[in-house]
């Protein structure tokens, strides 16, 4: 568990990992001094995605400006996400699955009521909807780009070309009844209430292949920075992208 005036649930090997990519980075453009090194601007990077510590809160437990800590965290974030698998790249790890799961998720931010776009009917929140691939073992694959709330999940899968992608490399593909409509290799639910006994059975044991994806889901939110985003809605997807990585890496 790494230690700082707060700790973060996570392994010294996610610290090496960033500490290695920052080095890479200040050497890639030349830095010859900073306020702090790779290994302690990694370490506040990770306080701020893990534990969803504020700007201000890490400039004084650092000893640095809060100006200094925007731009050491998001210099963090641009070098992680450059990291993160491609739809592309994915797909040819979920070729060799048994099957995958895609879910929907909504990242809840600080939007007011006139955000319209942002406001998800079915959640009764303001959100970025994040569509997720996660295979048997509840390992995340791979995060879309972040839409906003009012995005159907059917809808953001076809628009981030997820579903036409999964067609082409072939495994099924369990999804819950908001992808009614898919067909190709995504399976569904049935609809209706008063269902045959072997269409209940189909229910539950589709129920409890989808609960894997909802295991992956509770892991992507313990980064407790996804759980209230309060930052511009053009960063969320790097955020996310960066979050992925280093679930990877901690793995």
């Amino acid at each position: 568990m790494l230690v700082h005036p707060s700790s973060i649930d996570l392994s010294s090997r996610t610290l090496r990992f960033l500490t290695g990519q920052l080095t890479v980075r200040r050497q890639e453009i030349g830095t010859r001094w900073r306020r702090l090194s790779a290994a302690r601007q990694a370490l506040l990077a990770l306080a701020h995605l893990r534990c969803g510590d504020t700007y201000a809160q890490l400039a004084a437990e650092f000893g640095i400006g809060i100006a200094t800590v925007y731009r050491y965290i998001r210099e963090a974030v641009e070098v992680l996400s450059t990291l993160a698998p491609t739809l592309t790249e994915a797909m040819k790890t979920i070729r060799a699955k048994t099957f995958v799961i895609l879910d929907g998720t909504p990242l809840p931010i600080d939007r007011i009521a006139a955000d319209t776009p942002y406001y998800s009917g079915k959640h009764k929140r303001h959100g970025m909807n994040v569509q997720v691939l996660t295979d048997p073992f509840a390992r995340l694959l791979c995060a879309s780009p972040a839409l906003p709330g009012s995005a159907h999940d059917l809808t953001a899968a076809r628009q981030h070309g997820i579903i036409d992608a999964l067609a082409d490399a072939g495994p099924n593909c369990w999804a819950d009844k908001a992808y009614q409509g898919a067909d190709g290799p995504v399976r569904v639910p049935f609809r209706g209430r008063r269902l045959k006994r072997w269409k209940r059975r189909h229910h539950t044991t589709h129920a409890k292949i989808r609960c894997v994806g909802e295991q992956a889901m509770a892991t992507l939110k313990g980064w407790r920075l996804l759980r209230k985003l309060r930052c511009s809605t053009n960063r969320i997807t790097n955020l996310l992208k960066a979050v992925l990585v280093l679930q990877h890496a901690s793995g």
